[in-house]
């Protein structure tokens, strides 16, 4: 008789659309080799990724927790959920995740049959800029990192951010994000689309950035420098970016669902993030897209952009800017042959098929990729 698949239950704090959520949700709604079951316990309720991974006829439990300091009881919630399902394997997600999965198991009395695997997903954080309770939660995942069967970073850059930080795992390999480059691609008709519905001519540049408004995102340079460009439309994609005082050449829209057409729409993407990136999906998946990026030097991004972007050092306001004046300036042809370059990279070292080959491999298999 053949072995039963396994069950993978996911722990997430929350499903919105940052890069963990986004990438969560890819990897359970992704169709596979060796099928088996997965269930995402969701921390908060709600959020974008929660409806796609309900659409996909995913099993989603949300615990309903309203804020970090209410930490104590989603546990006691979530050992009840370990309890009944007796999963095989826990994927944890961020920091919160991991401490709650780490927390909940042992409560559970399941601890000795279930595999937990934690996810750290971020880099260089600057934790003055965020609440004490995820200081002490980042200082107790520390403490207590060598209790999961494995620590998956998904990028170097973090790996090493974490080891001084006081990580000290059993294992700590990485596994980069993947990319769905069927999903995300050069698409002409999508781009006229989205321009028409935006009212931006086929020849104006426009330059995309997407992150969600916060301190890591460092969206004050990133206006700085759009407003020394009036050449181009500047469009920031993103959780409260709606909100914010730009100048008549960017728009700020808010969280949007149709990310692979916004990208098809683009001619430059940018990242500008300050600190604390580790893989950045808006990135991968620009490049995914036939979009030739431009970053800041903050996380793996020297390795995802490889020889097809640019890169330029955090904060630096001049820099950046010059970067995308440089590149608005090059012919359209010059672009586009970037933009394939980027493709083609993404392709070769960052495919969906590469995570999920060694996501599954752990899973199913107990097989935790080396360091």
């Amino acid at each position: 008789m053949a072995p039963r698949p396994p069950l993978v239950l996911h722990v997430i704090p929350g499903l919105g659309t940052g890069g963990a959520e986004h990438m969560l949700a890819t990897l359970v709604t992704a169709r596979r080799r060796e099928p088996y079951r997965q269930v995402v316990v969701n921390l908060l309720k709600g959020g974008a990724n929660a409806d796609r991974i309900r659409a996909a006829g995913v099993d989603l439990i949300e615990i309903g927790m309203r804020h970090p300091i209410l930490l104590p009881a989603a546990i006691i919630r979530l050992a009840a959920v370990i309890r009944r399902l007796q999963p095989d394997v826990i994927q944890s997600w961020l920091y919160y995740g991991d401490l709650a999965a780490l927390l909940a198991l042992t409560l559970s009395g399941r601890r000795a049959a279930t595999r937990l695997y934690w996810g750290v997903r971020c880099s260089d954080m600057d934790l003055s800029r965020y609440h004490w309770v995820l200081r002490q939660t980042i200082a107790l995942c520390a403490r207590w990192s060598a209790a999961p069967d494995a620590v998956i970073a998904n990028s170097f850059a973090g790996r090493d951010v974490h080891r001084k930080l006081g990580y000290r795992p059993r294992v700590f390999p990485v596994i980069p994000n993947g990319i769905d480059t069927a999903r995300f691609k050069p698409d002409a008709e999508a781009r006229q689309r989205i321009r028409n519905e935006l009212g931006i001519a086929n020849n104006r540049p426009l330059v995309i950035h997407v992150a969600r408004v916060d301190p890591m995102k460092d969206h004050d340079s990133l206006i700085a420098a759009a407003r020394q460009l009036p050449e181009a439309t500047f469009l920031l994609v993103g959780s409260r970016t709606e909100q914010l005082t730009t100048p008549d050449n960017v728009r700020g829209i808010g969280a949007r669902t149709d990310m692979p057409a916004l990208y098809a729409a683009a001619d430059i993407a940018v990242s500008s993030s300050a600190f604390g990136e580790g893989f950045s999906n808006a990135i991968a998946e620009a490049m995914a897209s036939g979009v030739p990026a431009i970053a800041t030097d903050v996380g793996d991004a020297a390795a995802i952009i490889g020889a097809a972007g640019v890169l330029v050092p955090p904060r630096d306001r001049a820099a950046l800017r010059a970067a995308i004046a440089a590149m608005i300036a090059e012919p359209a042809s010059a672009r586009q042959d970037r933009g394939l370059a980027g493709r083609h990279h993404i392709e070769r070292h960052f495919s969906l098929a590469r995570a999920l080959d060694s996501f599954d491999g752990m899973f199913v298999h107990g097989t935790v990729p080396r360091e």
